[in-house]
């Protein structure tokens, strides 16, 4: 703070400092671990002088790995990948000798929680799934599966384990995946796209008759935040399933009971002119991902086009 830096009021842990493309500075903090990034290197290496001026620090060099999350940089960009951490998770759960199926979760299965089949040990199903849910925060295509079956976990059944370890078995054909943040070539350019897509189904989950919400946000073609929840409370139609999920605050507004206040919140930021909202057909809604169980021509077409890329 004393450097110049402002806090950011939604990420504790963030810090930026410039306004200027070029000469903004981006500070991540945790605990006693610094990432660095600007639009040039001399402000980095300035911020470093000061630092060590003040503190005893070590200079560990580019970005290649932090908490798990795995940085290689391509001809296309760079691409942020945890096949480390999955290749343990899956060692861990023995797994590794599996054989790979091709998408996370199988088109037509019908999970709930009443399924009639033995229970299975509790605490290793929430190990399982707690170990998929980082998994995911490099792999938005697992978001989807992990979240149905993350349902169930105060009662785990063996058809729900089944599930569970399907996604092993796709994670474990899929090692090398994860996100391509392109390169950009027209560097000096201010002009930035940020795109979200929004959608849910209706009644979608067969004992409590609730709708999935899922989003998708896109920064510049490549994904920076993804969802697919259960709402909270029953739709009573499509549409209002889908003004559900299109509320854009979910800090705000996740505790509403209200489809009038997340409509006129939408209504809100459309009128400001921050928020231009398209109709979108269904076969280009990317969102489709996060909310039912796909063939595999069409899954690896989404998952291709939301910037998910093998990387080994």
């Amino acid at each position: 703070m004393q450097l110049g830096f402002t806090k950011c009021t939604t990420k504790h842990g963030v810090y930026v400092k410039g306004n200027h493309i070029a000469e903004i500075l981006i500070i991540c903090l945790y605990v006693d671990d610094l990432l660095i990034t600007s639009g040039e290197l001399k402000n980095i290496q300035a911020f470093k002088e000061e630092m060590q001026a003040e503190f005893e620090m070590s200079d560990l060099g580019e970005l290649s790995y932090f908490l798990g999350m795995e940085f290689r940089r391509t001809n296309r960009g760079i691409l942020m990948h945890q096949t480390k951490y999955a290749t343990d998770v899956l060692k861990r759960f023995r797994m590794m000798n599996c054989n790979t199926v091709a998408t996370p979760i199988e088109v037509g299965i019908g999970l709930s929680q009443g399924d009639a089949d033995c229970a299975v040990d509790k605490t290793l199903y929430r190990q399982m799934i707690g170990s998929l849910r980082y998994v995911c925060n490099s792999r938005p295509d697992l978001a989807y599966g992990v979240g149905l079956v993350s349902r169930y976990m105060e009662s785990p059944k063996q058809s729900h384990m089944s599930e569970v370890k399907r996604i092993f078995r796709y994670l474990k054909g899929t090692l090398g995946y994860g996100i391509m943040y392109p390169a950009n070539r027209n560097r000096g350019c201010n002009e930035s796209s940020l795109i979200a897509f929004s959608d849910a189904d209706w009644c979608g989950d067969k004992t409590d008759r609730k709708s999935t919400t899922r989003y998708l946000f896109l920064f510049n073609n490549a994904p920076i935040s993804w969802c697919s929840k259960k709402q909270d409370v029953v739709a009573l139609s499509t549409c209002e399933s889908e003004y559900i999920a299109a509320s854009l605050n979910p800090v705000a507004h996740g505790r509403s009971k209200h489809i009038e206040t997340r409509f006129h919140y939408i209504r809100e930021q459309v009128s400001k002119g921050k928020v231009k909202v398209e109709h979108c057909k269904s076969e280009n809604q990317l969102a489709n991902l996060f909310t039912k169980p796909l063939k595999r021509d069409k899954f690896e077409k989404l998952r291709h086009n939301i910037g998910v890329e093998n990387g080994s």
